[in-house]
């Protein structure tokens, strides 16, 4: 079994661990009514929309979610934040580090990492280390959703439900419709949509293969176009009324959720990984990644 298969499979027990430390990091977390920014690199910046719209959504504060080399924050910008929230599993990301170093003495920051033994760790008022969720392989899996969990934990959501949909995600068989789909576009609607980015990330990185992300209600405006039989189109939202229909004429495959999203994404992580065997692929080591995007000199592009 490859590493990424195991901590696919983890992610339960991950996810129970961080339900029984919410004490110990809640108070390190935004507190309700505080204007957040959140930001992150790849999967980090869509785990970053999912919680922004989670947060906003229940009423606990204006929450935006930027990638961290597009947000305008530090000198020069007139958006103003009472707290950063930086979300990096390595605690070595160029961007991340040039961003904190940036508001540091000016915006109250927390970063949510695996690994405290890094510059991050220098650079951060508030340390949540979810160190039992680090991954060996490179492409993440269990850190992120872990570290959503533990987000929509600390906004009062009860999760009990989804820890139970966790362990039947790992466990469900995939349908033959998607191992052999050539193309797959993911669709998602509110805080699903940033799920949706990292579904198409995840079987890209994974795998080399063709998916696209898209919200929901923009799928009818255009990408739509792509849909034939032989391809799938997979909502890890609901679908707008109607929509399932429209994509019903087109031939293609439709996958709707039964499960919670962030389930949901463990599915599309176990198809990524079939897929990449399938193929002959590294899933551990896919090309032309690595653990860390690490630079020289200032990353940001300003």
């Amino acid at each position: 079994m490859t590493w990424t298969a195991e901590e696919i499979a983890s992610q339960p027990d991950c996810w129970q661990q961080a339900l029984d430390r919410l004490g110990e990091f809640a108070p390190l977390l935004p507190r309700h009514g505080e204007r957040v920014a959140v930001v992150g690199c790849g999967t980090s910046w869509f785990m970053a929309q999912s919680y922004a719209a989670l947060r906003e959504s229940a009423g606990l504060g204006e929450t935006d979610a930027f990638a961290a080399s597009e947000a305008p924050l530090g000198d020069g910008f007139v958006r103003r934040y009472d707290r950063v929230l930086a979300l990096t599993r390595s605690g070595t990301t160029s961007e991340v580090l040039e961003l904190l170093a940036q508001v540091q003495g000016q915006t109250r920051t927390t970063v949510i990492t695996a690994d405290p033994i890094t510059p991050v760790a220098d650079l951060a008022e508030d340390l949540v280390v979810l160190d039992f969720a680090d991954e060996h392989s490179v492409v993440q899996t269990r850190f992120p959703t872990t570290q959503l969990l533990l987000l929509r934990a600390q906004l009062g959501e009860k999760l009990d439900g989804v820890l139970a949909d966790g362990s039947a995600a790992v466990a469900a068989e995939l349908p033959s419709e998607l191992l052999e789909a050539e193309q797959i576009s993911f669709l998602g609607r509110g805080w699903s949509y940033g799920l949706a980015r990292e579904a198409a990330l995840k079987v890209r990185e994974t795998a080399a293969w063709w998916t696209e992300a898209h919200p929901a209600m923009e799928y009818r405006h255009g990408p739509i176009s792509v849909a034939r039989p032989g391809r799938a189109v997979w909502s890890l939202g609901d679908l707008p009324e109607g929509l399932a229909e429209q994509i019903a004429v087109t031939g293609a495959h439709l996958e709707q959720r039964t499960l919670d999203p962030m389930a949901e994404l463990v599915r599309v992580q176990r198809l990524g990984a079939a897929l990449a065997e399938r193929l002959g692929r590294d899933v551990d080591n896919p090309q032309h990644l690595s653990r860390s995007v690490v630079l020289d000199g200032p990353s940001a592009g300003r």
